[in-house]
């Protein structure tokens, strides 16, 4: 009589849906009077952003996030690699449908009202008007904009913090899954971005993905899941805060004389060239 001995069950957790993934993207922009002259753009980018997180790209000025941004909405064509956005290659119409976007500097146009405004960005996604009479109202108290002032006060009239709360709410109009923000907090008072900051918490916590670019370590690390570091167009490291802050205090040293057990116990990946010894020492500067 044999017996059949039952194997244990394994169950793996489930990878989170990627909603943005890319693959050695790279741009090189052409300048110069003949055109003659290459400026790389991004070199080698391969990122991925999983559903329901805030995903933070995190870099100074000229880095290459707008650059990223733009070629991941379509408007900008990679020189080489490739990306998709919601399962689909970047680029694909039906996609943007189902995103929002607020740019660095949005363009509203000045002799419209904010309702009118969101009432034309509807339009353009053909959002019905019952869902606009609904929508309109929900976005202005998400962005903290009264009705009576979104009705009768013109844009031009707006202040830099009130514009930035109207980009919001047209980026957020059709109800997108994924939401790209652009140095939203660019140019804002200390209130205006603690007011910008609640928003997009707020919107975290209704589960969007958001993609979220800064060159201000502070505004990330209060808001970002997981955040990248795109210095001169390249992508330096990938990971939690945490993670990237487990590195901080993590130093290569080098430096001359002493024996070789003293600097194993003290130096790790320890190793010589010439007269020299190389390696990392950690803690406080």
């Amino acid at each position: 009589m044999t017996s059949v001995v039952k194997q244990p069950t394994v169950t793996t957790a489930a990878e989170p849906t990627r909603l943005v993934q890319t693959w050695a993207l790279r741009k090189v922009y052409r300048s110069g009077f003949w055109l003659n002259q290459k400026v790389e753009s991004l070199h080698s980018c391969s990122l991925s952003v999983y559903q329901g997180e805030t995903f933070g790209l995190l870099g100074p000025n000229g880095a290459g996030k707008t650059t990223l941004l733009k070629i991941l909405l379509g408007t900008v064509r990679p020189t080489s690699g490739r990306g998709v956005l919601l399962g689909r290659p970047v680029g694909d119409r039906a996609v943007k449908q189902r995103i929002g976007y607020l740019p660095e500097n949005p363009y509203l146009y000045d002799y419209l009202t904010a309702w009118e405004f969101l009432q034309f960005i509807a339009g353009l996604f053909e959002i019905p008007q019952s869902v606009q009479r609904r929508r309109i109202p929900q976005m202005l108290e998400l962005v903290g904009l009264a009705r009576s002032t979104a009705r009768k006060k013109q844009l031009r009239k707006y202040s830099k913090g009130m514009l930035q709360r109207v980009g919001m709410a047209q980026a957020l109009i059709n109800d997108p899954e994924l939401v790209f923000l652009d140095e939203p907090m660019s140019g804002l008072d200390p209130i205006g971005r603690y007011q910008m900051r609640e928003i997009i918490l707020s919107l975290k916590e209704q589960g969007k993905t958001i993609f979220f670019n800064s060159h201000v370590l502070g505004d990330v690390e209060q808001i970002c899941d997981r955040i990248a570091i795109l210095a001169q167009g390249e992508l330096i490291c990938t990971g939690s805060l945490e993670q990237l802050l487990g590195t901080a205090d993590t130093y290569q040293v080098v430096g001359k004389g002493g024996t070789h057990e003293v600097l194993q116990s003290w130096v790790s990946n320890l190793s010589f060239q010439r007269e020299c010894w190389y390696g990392q020492l950690r803690g406080e500067p």
